[in-house]
């Protein structure tokens, strides 16, 4: 009987094993065997990546949220940076829109000449007054000379310095304007008040006073030149056993925000005051 050799051996040994391979992979317990043999090797990798991660987050991580929080300081200035520009152009805007506005009139209206000027002043009392504008008698600015805007009679000239001065509104009690109605073409006065509201005076009951009939300066008095704007009728009333009617009058100028003015300088105002007799008691 003739001896298996050693190779033979090992050929039967590797038959036997695939065939008990493949024994396994059809029966499906090879797949257990595997997972139950790699389960400790995936185990001992995740936790060893878990240690590695954790020292390079402990030595990376402080850094990074410093460098975060440099960026985000950075990013908020550059925001209150631009946010500072934005509003600056926005002001600009505003004041050239103004001035293009004054030059507009202006140039419609060429039979005065006038002079620019900035408000920096305000009267701080809530029924405003008076304001100061940048240009003074050094300008050839002088006491009595109207003050305008595009949109209409602002008030005069009330005091003077080389380099300032001061206007009072028509809504000063101590302002009297004589005015023209539109449509009836009646004259009249208007005088400011305590409380900054306009009224008008001295109307005859025979005429007829018209809800937002227009209200322009007559030229008499010699305050101020003819034809300017001051605003429109509002609220007319008429009491039985009076002698004239009144009215509110709504300004056309918009004295809260008023940011630049136009002074007519070729306008010589006249104190006729002399001129009117006095009635001796």
């Amino acid at each position: 009987m003739k001896r298996i050799s050693n190779r033979t051996w090992q050929l039967i040994t590797i038959g036997l094993i695939i065939v008990g391979v493949l024994v396994l992979a059809v029966s499906g317990q090879l797949k257990r065997i595997i997972g139950t043999a790699i389960d400790p090797l995936v185990g001992a990798q995740t936790w060893f990546s878990s240690r590695v991660e954790g020292l390079i987050n402990f030595f990376t991580i402080p850094r990074d949220v410093t460098t975060l929080m440099e960026q985000n300081t950075a990013l908020q200035n550059e925001v209150s940076r631009l946010q500072s520009e934005v509003l600056n152009l926005q002001q600009q805007l505003v004041e050239t829109n103004i001035l293009y506005a004054l030059l507009d009139f202006a140039r419609e209206n060429p039979e005065n000449q006038y002079k620019a000027a900035s408000v920096i002043g305000k009267d701080p009392s809530p029924f405003m007054n008076y304001i100061i504008i940048d240009h003074g008698s050094d300008d050839g600015i002088f006491k009595g000379m109207p003050v305008v805007t595009e949109q209409g009679l602002v008030g005069s000239i009330d005091a003077v310095t080389a380099s300032a001065a001061r206007v009072k509104l028509i809504t000063d009690p101590n302002s009297t304007v004589n005015i023209r109605l539109q449509k009836s073409r009646e004259e009249a006065q208007i005088r400011g008040s305590v409380t900054g509201d306009i009224s008008l005076e001295m109307v005859s009951p025979s005429i007829e006073l018209t809800e937002g009939d227009l209200v322009f300066t007559s030229g008499l008095g010699g305050s101020y030149p003819p034809e300017i704007l001051i605003g429109q009728i509002v609220s007319p009333q008429f009491r039985e056993n009076e002698l004239f009617q009144t009215a509110s009058i709504q300004p056309s100028v918009d004295f809260e925000n008023l940011r630049a003015v136009l002074v007519i300088t070729n306008f010589k105002p006249v104190d006729i005051s002399p001129l009117i007799p006095t009635t001796i008691p």
